[in-house]
């Protein structure tokens, strides 16, 4: 079905006076290197999952990432990973992997791990996904709930499906792949899909303005700041993507479809929330 705000405006509703910030989940990102620019890759993800209503963020990267990385961050924590990825893990309700990564050998044994140790809400993507095409037996034994967001050609890679086939067959392929593998599937389109092989949502809310760098990982940082507080279900998926979307669409609106940038969707999270909730007025 294609979802609707009535479909999620119950899932952004106003927050009790006496909440606290652990009531809205602690996020965990992990990802960057230097060769593919995982400073601002992981700011961005960062910074979205908090104004998509995550409590705290606690950004993971390795000790050459530090530098890079600092002056990028205000309210998230920065945890320096030393090869003791359970502690790194601890207390996550989400974590979100992968993103500027890259595909070496120690990536490979960090998501290995993460599948076979991680019970939380675990959202994959970018290199994560790479990774993960080569490896899909994981998704076998993990406690994790798994989410994964590939556009056409990590689909592809998944599958084992041209990018053609898929596009002919989306909405089947993506339904089979995600009821097999036991997982929620968001395959990132120009109708995106939002799948767990039983119940399917089709999310319109975006625009060619978000076509550019770093798109990806705003999504990915708005669906794990979600996900922080909210269940796991395809419809808490499809909420994010909408979110993202309508963010998305309204940066596009200022900036054009030519001159906007990821990081200007972030700057239209809480505008969109409005929206969703219906609260917006316009001027």
């Amino acid at each position: 079905m294609k979802l609707e705000i009535k479909d999620i405006k119950e899932l952004f509703k106003c927050r009790d006076k006496d909440a606290n910030k652990y009531d809205f989940g602690v996020v965990g990102l992990m990802g960057g290197s230097l060769e593919f620019s995982g400073a601002i890759k992981l700011a961005n993800l960062s910074l979205s999952a908090l104004r998509s209503g995550s409590g705290l963020v606690r950004v993971i990267v390795e000790e050459n990432l530090k530098d890079a990385i600092l002056p990028y961050l205000l309210e998230q924590t920065l945890f320096i990973l030393d090869n003791n990825l359970n502690k790194a893990l601890n207390n996550l309700d989400v974590l979100a992997v992968g993103m500027g990564w890259g595909q070496d050998e120690s990536r490979t044994q960090y998501l290995e791990y993460i599948l076979k140790n991680f019970t939380g809400k675990l959202i994959i993507d970018a290199d994560g996904l790479n990774i993960l095409a080569k490896n899909l037996n994981w998704l076998e034994k993990t406690k994790a709930k798994i989410v994964l967001t590939p556009h056409l050609k990590e689909f592809s890679r998944l599958t084992g499906f041209t990018v053609e086939e898929i596009k002919e067959h989306s909405l089947e392929y993506a339904q089979d792949f995600a009821r097999k593998h036991n997982i929620i599937l968001l395959l990132k389109g120009s109708s995106t899909i939002v799948t767990d092989g039983v119940t399917t949502y089709l999310v319109e809310s975006g625009s060619p303005g978000m076509a550019t760098a770093g798109s990806g990982d705003v999504l990915s940082g708005i669906i794990a700041g979600f996900l922080g507080y909210n269940s796991y279900t395809p419809l808490s998926v499809a909420a994010a993507a909408y979110l993202a979307g309508l963010a998305g669409s309204l940066a596009t609106k200022k900036y054009t479809d030519i001159a906007s940038i990821a990081s200007d969707q972030i700057e239209f999270i809480p505008e969109a929330i409005k929206i969703i909730r219906g609260a917006y007025e316009k001027n």
